[in-house]
Order: structure tokens, then sequence, then C-alpha cells
């Protein structure tokens, strides 16, 4: 099921080419976004009995397919949906990936209720870049904000183990109940779904993150098909070069990847990658060093691990090879590696 792309919209009145040549004014994109943006009202039961939580989502398609967080859906009971005019539906879970702390959701609804949004392309972003979120924070329903595109390509873990590569960050307020929703750019588009802040108290400190939309448009369409989505998987434990470790490794640049351990039976050790054995001493510092370094990825310099993590998530799939540029023993070699699901956790 194709999504709503910012060129194929067909829920606007006027030409969709004369929206994507200029920008529009927030009030703008506010009136022809709201009835896209939902309120998403969730029951939990623990120990202590029965909590109740909320969050944002937007509108996917004329189906009722709905995308969140999956932390806003996850291990719940109840899930009501609502739109900003009051009205109100009963949702289930399509589809989660933690990893990517995204997850669809339908409602069964007559489809002219149904606004999807349109979802531009995230790689063109820059820096600087006025953005805008829509959502419920606090459960204000129908909330806006806006800011700018403070940087990007951050990478923000995830409590599950592995950390979500090439994430926006924006000082675009976020607040509790604003995740799940849309970040979008001055066209109205979808650039992001707004997932978590930095805040030493929970409330909104000038940075906040979003999962960038090409991340959507990979995983949509699996968790709608297939409720999961399979993310490829080296198998390494690794550290980034420092110029302590470029000095025991003789490297001219503090650039690169070490690999620190490979995981029994994962893509890496059945491709004989090698992980470090030894211990070497530098600035009075005690590193394990010895595996093979990590210098460029299908062709691609490897500066740190972020770089691998972006390339495998905007690039790879599950079957995919890589072609890794490896520096062992003072010789560089070359090693292609057949990428695997992540093992369940």
């Amino acid at each position: 099921m194709p999504p709503v792309l910012a060129q194929d919209n067909p829920y606007s009145s006027e030409n969709i080419q004369d929206h994507t040549e200029s920008n529009l004014s927030l009030t703008e994109i506010f009136e022809r976004s709201e009835f896209g943006v939902v309120s998403i009202t969730v029951t939990k039961t623990s120990n202590l009995g029965n909590s109740n939580s909320a969050g944002s989502g937007f509108v996917f398609d004329k189906e009722g397919h709905i995308i969140t967080n999956n932390h806003v859906v996850k291990d719940t009971e109840k899930i009501d949906v609502t739109f900003i005019d009051g009205t109100s539906y009963r949702a289930k879970i399509i589809g989660t990936d933690p990893y990517a702390d995204i997850a669809v959701i339908k409602i069964d609804v007559n489809s002219e209720k149904l606004h999807p949004l349109a979802i531009a392309d995230s790689s063109n972003l820059k820096v600087g870049e006025q953005i805008t979120a829509i959502g419920n924070p606090f459960g204000l329903s129908g909330s806006m904000t806006s800011g700018i595109v403070s940087q990007l390509g951050r990478l923000l873990p995830t409590g599950v183990g592995f950390s979500i590569p090439d994430v926006i960050q924006t000082d675009t307020a976020i607040n509790p109940g604003n995740s799940g929703g849309p970040l979008l750019n001055m066209k109205g588009e979808v650039i992001g779904i707004n997932t978590a802040i930095y805040s030493n108290d929970g409330s909104f400190s000038g940075v906040g993150f979003s999962i960038p939309s090409n991340v959507v448009l990979k995983i949509i369409p699996a968790l709608i098909k297939n409720g999961e989505f399979q993310h490829p998987w080296v198998g390494i434990s690794s550290a980034n070069i420092t110029p302590d470790l470029a000095e025991i490794l003789n490297l001219e640049d503090a650039k690169g990847v070490l690999i620190m351990t490979v995981i029994k039976d994962s893509p890496a050790n059945k491709a004989g990658l090698r992980g470090s054995s030894e211990t070497a001493t530098a600035n009075e510092i005690e590193y394990t060093v010895g595996g093979d370094v990590i210098l460029s990825i299908d062709g691609k310099e490897v500066r740190k691990i972020d770089d691998i993590l972006t390339h495998l998530q905007r690039e790879k799939n599950v079957g995919d090879t890589l072609n890794l540029e490896v520096l062992r023993d003072g010789k560089i070699i070359d090693i292609i590696l057949t990428l695997e699901g992540r093992p369940k956790s």
C-alpha cells in the first residue's frame, strides 16, 4: 500500500504542484494538517491497576492506518484515537518496531473522515531550516509549535539494545503528549515523527528528536503487511577510533571503527571479522585492541559507528551484502558480509 507522498496527495482542493513549489505560512500549514493529526489515549494494566497515558499520531492512508510511536502504544489494553473535531474511535495495533520506535494502528471509519498527510524526503533537510510540529502536549489537542532543524544524523538510544541512527534534532517545543505526532516542513509535508526530548525534568528544554520520514517510508509498508520490520544486522560491538587508539594502532588520523567483539554465528562471524583480544596502554589508560578496524563500507569512508548504522538504515535490507574495507595486522583487506535480521530479544 503506497504512502501518501507530497507530489500525489489527493486531499487538497488546490493544485498540489503550487503547494510544493513555495513555502506556506504556519497558519496555512495548520489548517491543511489539523484533520490529519490525532490524539491517542491508551489504557495500560500493571500490578498497580489500570493507568492512562496519551500521545499523538497522524493519518497515513485512506485505509485507516495511523502512525505513532511504539512507546505510545506498547503493552496497552485499549487504544482510542480522537480527531480534532472531538470524534473518537477504538484502534487496534497492526505492527510495531521497537528498534525505530514506530507503530501502526488502525481504525475502522469512513474514508471521508481520513485526511492522510503528505510525506516528504527527509534527506533534503538542512540545518537551520524552519519546521513545525502539531500534536497534543499535556493533552492539549491540536497544539502547534515551531522552530528549526538544529542538527541531523543524531544517534538516539532506544532502551532495547540498539540505537536509532540519522535522527533529526530540533528546538521545536516537544513535550509529553507530542510523541508520535508529525514534524512538518514549511510546505506542510511530514519530515519526521516526534519521539523524544532531552530533559532533566521531563519537559521541553530546547532539544527534541524526531525519527526521519525516510525511515517511516522504509518501515511502515512492512509493518502493515507483516506486523514487523526486519532490520539488517552485522553482529559486532565496536569503539570509535580516538587519538589514543590511533597512536596505538599507528593510524595517521583518529577515524574508523575498532571491532571489540564479534557475536557467535552472526554475519560478522560468518564473514571472518575479528574482535579485539589484546591490551595496550596510551597516556596511562589501558585499551583493548587487536581487532579489525573498519575504514569504509560500500566505498564510503567510516569515521565513527554512526556512519555504519546510518548506511545500514538508509541503504540496506536483510539479505544485502556489505563490502567492508578493513585494517588487519597493518594490511588493508576487503571483506564481503551478508546481512541478516536482528535476533529477537
